[in-house]
């Protein structure tokens, strides 16, 4: 019946109003909030380390992963800006492009990112919330998400609305998915994995991918959805993944972003993104591993994949 209804809402979704949406979705997180308040932001279940788990490179204690969801031709026009912002910091972190979405995903804004350090990864196919319709059209969509895949030279996945079959996603050509979380009651699929640690996923030929789970809440559900007004929740969420030595991942969208506009209905100022990465460089800059998603994942498969 969820998937019913989830496969409804975004096909009426066009018709509806962005202002709209937005209220609905304030009024049902504001419940959903006090419901899980024992289980959000954090599941204490899910600071576990997965038997046999080798640790992070370095002697490090936790990974620290930035990525980045381009949604819309907001998202693109400002990639640049925020990719800035972070190499000001000594950051780098991964830009995941909608290959056949609302914008012709600029070869030129890929170029800077990849000659600058940062990773680019394919963000779902058309970002409309029909991936995982039937396994058919899945199937269809993997073929074209997989040419793309290669032609970029990208090796990880997130599907739109955090949306996610790990089933289906090993038909993908890819390293790792990123499309699933440890706990996050707010979304459409809102079925977390309670883990804070990457886990490798097995395909039948004894190949396989690893799962990033996004462990952090997402700056559209803080700033937009739940309206907050300062960075507590990412602060207090990351602190305690580096106490339990997991990985601390973000998804944050520049389309979302205000770098100094007026638009701050729809949008939250980018300064807030900026005070929480000074906060995470100047506390555990000696002992958190700062990494791209692709070398969390190629450090997973090297430990973790059975032999």
């Amino acid at each position: 019946m969820s998937s019913l209804l989830t496969s409804a809402y975004y096909r009426i979704k066009p018709a509806i109003p962005r202002e709209v949406r937005l209220a609905l979705r304030r009024a049902h997180a504001a419940r959903v909030k006090r419901r899980s308040s024992g289980s959000w932001p954090i599941s204490e279940s899910a600071g576990f380390p997965p038997e046999g788990w080798a640790g992070w490179p370095d002697g490090k204690s936790f990974a620290f992963v930035l990525t980045h969801d381009v949604e819309g031709v907001k998202g693109v026009n400002k990639s640049r800006q925020l990719a800035e912002l972070e190499l000001a910091l000594g950051c780098r972190s991964s830009f995941n492009f909608v290959p056949e979405g609302e914008y012709g995903t600029s070869a030129s804004v890929r170029a800077f990112l990849e000659q600058n350090g940062f990773e680019v990864g394919v963000h779902d196919l058309h970002h409309d919330g029909h991936l995982y319709r039937s396994r058919e059209t899945f199937l269809g969509s993997a073929r074209r998400i997989n040419a793309y895949l290669s032609s970029w030279g990208a090796v990880g996945f997130r599907s739109a609305f955090m949306l996610h079959n790990l089933d289906w996603l090993r038909h993908l050509d890819v390293l790792y998915d990123a499309s699933t979380f440890d706990t996050d009651p707010f979304e459409p699929q809102p079925d977390g994995v309670n883990t804070i640690f990457p886990f490798w996923v097995p395909r039948e030929d004894g190949s396989g991918f690893v799962e990033l789970p996004y462990t952090l809440a997402q700056d559209s559900t803080m700033f937009l959805v739940l309206r907050e007004t300062g960075i507590d929740v990412w602060k207090r969420k990351l602190d305690w993944v580096a106490e339990r030595g997991g990985l601390a991942l973000v998804n944050v969208h520049p389309d979302y972003m205000n770098f100094g506009g007026a638009n701050l209905k729809s949008e939250y100022r980018a300064g807030l993104y900026e005070e929480f990465l000074r906060y995470a460089i100047r506390r555990y800059h000696r002992t958190a591993w700062f990494a791209l998603p692709r070398d969390v994942a190629a450090h997973v498969a090297r430990t973790q994949r059975p032999s």
